[in-house]
């Protein structure tokens, strides 16, 4: 009897089932929505000028920190780019430099504190006590010493505290004297220069109280001085701090006021001034001194949620 011999396989062909769809043609993309659309010409327009500033500002700022490692030749004052610390080593164990930062310190704090004391009533009387008609009148009478220049007013101030200026005249008949040139005058102009950057968002700030709220506080039987500690200096405290970013960093890096009503007095600034021609990483060094100080004071700002209303 014959085994039965094995069938070939057979192919099972291919599976059932519908054909398989084409692959779709690539087409055009859709188009951006209105909001996208407006987001990329946002930033085609602003991303140059972001760009060259960012790169303009934090690269030179680089390069002052980079050349304060630097040394200067002794017989030629020429750099030389050999990295050391010696400037730093010089900055913070010289008591003259120490001292120099530590006025010029004081200073920026002294003029802050008076324009704030300044400011404040200055600026609710134009917010909340003058009529409508003549708030705008005000703020362009803050606004009018900003168009004058800088060394105009300075100078003016030269001659107001001079020994033959006109405080001296008024204050003579009664036996009293200008402070002159000194420290006293560099924080009585300095004052004077900054004071409106100070006013301006302490108005803003006191004009946003609705007047439903002082009224409401007259109401509950608070008189003038708690409605100013409960809410006209709550709502005013923010916009002081971000007034006094303006004073005190404007304060700090100022070196003309105290070249012409400082007499003798020496500030950072023009120490750094002075150092630039002769030792440039000197300056850098020194430089780097109210960089930090206003670092940290922004921060401190920062943390006190004053920078929003810059």
């Amino acid at each position: 009897m014959r085994a039965p011999t094995a069938r070939p396989a057979q192919d099972p062909g291919p599976a059932e089932g519908p054909p398989p769809r084409p692959a779709p043609s690539p087409g055009p993309r859709p188009a951006p929505g209105p909001r996208a659309a407006a987001r990329l010409r946002l930033a085609a327009l602003l991303g140059p000028p972001l760009l060259w500033l960012t790169l303009a500002y934090l690269g030179s700022l680089a390069v002052l920190l980079v050349s304060a490692f630097w040394t200067t030749d002794s017989f030629t004052s020429d750099v030389v780019r050999t990295w050391n610390t010696d400037n730093l080593h010089e900055l913070l164990t010289t008591p003259v430099y120490r001292t120099i930062a530590l006025r010029t310190l004081s200073i920026a704090i002294a003029v802050t504190l008076i324009d704030a004391v300044l400011a404040l009533p200055m600026a609710f009387f134009m917010a909340r006590v003058a009529g409508r008609r003549w708030r705008r009148p005000l703020l362009v009478a803050v606004l009018t010493p900003l168009w004058a220049g800088y060394l105009v007013k300075a100078y003016a101030w030269r001659v107001m505290l001079g020994h033959d200026g006109v405080l001296n005249w008024t204050l003579a008949p009664l036996g009293l004297h200008g402070p002159g040139y000194g420290t006293t005058a560099v924080v009585v102009v300095l004052a004077y220069l900054w004071l409106p950057y100070m006013i301006l968002p302490v108005y803003a700030a006191l004009e946003r109280i609705p007047e439903r709220t002082l009224e409401a506080s007259a109401d509950l039987g608070a008189g003038p001085w708690r409605t100013l500690r409960s809410i006209v200096l709550p709502a005013a405290r923010p916009a002081l701090l971000a007034g006094s970013v303006f004073t005190f960093s404007l304060s700090l890096g100022d070196y003309l006021t105290v070249q012409i009503v400082g007499g003798k007095t020496q500030l950072i600034g023009n120490v750094i001034a002075s150092q630039v021609t002769l030792d440039l990483p000197m300056a850098a060094a020194l430089s780097a001194v109210p960089v930090v100080l206003i670092v940290c004071y922004l921060a401190a700002v920062r943390r006190a949620g004053a920078l929003d209303s810059l």
